[in-house]
């Protein structure tokens, strides 16, 4: 038996060696009898993404759904993660699953939970379903027909995309953006989000935004080592003024600014802060992640609006978009969410935001990010992930428990704070980060400083003093 554990944001495995039909027959097993638990005629919207096997792991969730008596609400064809998300809202339905391994190698599929609120469901409800998982699975799936289910009403095939398009239609000026003088372009890195703009913005320059489930063998992780090829286009073209990247599953962002400089999730935070509070007067506090810029304090102080830092994932985030007046809910890996929208992470959405930001400022980029570093000072971000033998690994996190690191390097700690992981704060404006991995012998390193050369620096010097102790 394969023991099946929820991470931060769902399951996820390697296609035909842990994640099988068999297997994923097990999880909609346990989730079927959560949900009937909690609810007599339960309603779920189910998608996949573009990766291998998409349809029939879907198809797998709906015929045990069905089976089950849950109706079904099934996408057709592949479709983002926020278009399952906005499709639950719409649907008042009582669940969501997105078979998506998101921004992992091609070679892993996922299945993602989310709340009847359009967010991903609360860890202690993915605890619950993760503890009823059966052994294995006692449906036998061959004899069990789509077309049947259909037929008894328990599944129904809707169209999420255009749902989605049709929000989006509402929600933005799409001709004031073509108007605006600005040139556009968008990556989809060959995820689920590739049908948006050709439906919504198609003069907008576009690469990756076609079927490939291999995604040219980089992962879809919206990272600049992955968009090379996107920012050598906008160097290149000399006419683009934004780039827009979103990851596979079309839940993260990236940006690059008109000389294909890559803007990262930090700097977008403070973007869409500053634009709903000081452009559009709307309130709510910034609730961030613990890896986030210490310049959101910077800039929330001097916006007179309150910051809240929680544990890294963006479940963390969602629970309190829930319950609370949130502006801007945003993680350093790229998933933000803002408020009039679902409690979750949308590339795409965060991507129209910014772009309207340009149009009715008439600014680049560039220069929007300047008058923000008026306000908070310029800084530079670095994270890397060193793969440690587990013993290693083991006893420098024990060091870290111990309060070892006084120094690392020339850099003398005068601060530490432990909320998830062990940060080390040099001065108000720089710090060092030490997470491991709680699946793979990992370490995660994070730095923020004032230049890129000194954020390098603080990793080199972490590396040092950790792997010598």
């Amino acid at each position: 038996m394969t023991k099946i554990k929820f991470g931060t944001d769902g399951w996820r495995a390697v296609i035909a060696h842990e994640f099988t039909v068999e297997n994923v027959a097990r999880v909609s097993i346990a989730v079927s009898k959560w949900l009937l638990s909690k609810n007599d005629k339960p309603v779920v919207v189910i998608g996949h993404d573009c990766r291998f096997g998409g349809s029939l792991f879907l198809e797998t969730v709906a015929k045990v759904f069905a089976s089950m008596k849950i109706k079904v609400k099934m996408a057709e064809g592949f479709v983002s993660t926020p278009m399952v998300s906005y499709g639950i809202t719409k649907y008042k339905a009582d669940l969501g699953v997105v078979i998506t391994a998101s921004h992992n190698p091609p070679e892993y599929n996922g299945y993602k939970l989310k709340g009847s609120y359009g967010g991903p469901l609360m860890e202690s409800d993915t605890k619950d379903i993760e503890n009823i998982i059966p052994a294995e699975n006692d449906f036998y799936l061959d004899a069990m027909n789509i077309a049947d289910f259909t037929k008894k009403g328990f599944i129904e095939k809707v169209d999420l995309e255009t749902l989605y398009i049709n929000h989006l239609l509402e929600n933005f000026d799409i001709e004031k953006l073509r108007k605006s003088g600005f040139k556009f372009a968008y990556d989809a890195m060959y995820g689920s989000g590739q049908n948006v703009f050709k439906r919504i913005m198609p003069e907008v320059d576009m690469l990756h935004c076609e079927e490939n489930v291999l995604f040219n063998h980089i992962p879809p992780e919206p990272l600049l080592k992955n968009l090379q090829e996107f920012s050598n286009h906008i160097k290149n073209s000399k006419t683009i003024d934004c780039g827009l990247a979103v990851d596979g599953d079309a839940d993260r962002i990236a940006l690059f600014d008109n000389e294909g400089n890559y803007i990262d999730s930090h700097h977008i935070i403070l973007l869409l802060t500053y634009y709903l509070k000081k452009h559009k007067k709307q309130s709510g506090k910034v609730v961030t992640g613990f890896s986030s810029t210490v310049k959101v304090e910077k800039l929330c102080e001097h916006l007179g609006i309150e910051v809240q830092r929680v544990r890294i994932g963006f479940k963390d985030i969602c629970k309190i978009m829930l319950k609370e007046d949130v502006l801007v809910g945003g993680e350093e890996s790229g998933g933000i969410a803002i408020k009039g929208h679902i409690p979750e992470r949308d590339g795409v959405w965060m991507g129209l935001t910014i772009w309207t930001l340009m149009a009715e400022t008439g600014k680049s980029l560039r220069e929007i990010i300047e008058e923000i570093y008026n306000i908070t000072g310029k800084f530079a971000f670095e994270r890397s992930d060193l793969r440690l033998e587990p013993g290693l690994k083991k006893r420098i996190v024990e060091n870290c428990k111990s309060n070892v690191y006084e120094t690392f390097g020339k850099y003398k700690v005068t601060k530490t704070d432990d909320l998830d992981g062990f940060k080390y704060y040099f001065s108000e404006n720089s710090w060092l980060m030490i997470r491991p991995s709680g699946t793979e012998p990992v370490l995660r390193t994070y730095a923020e400083a004032e230049t890129k050369e000194i954020a390098l620096d603080i990793l080199e010097s972490c590396y040092k003093t950790i792997i010598k102790s």
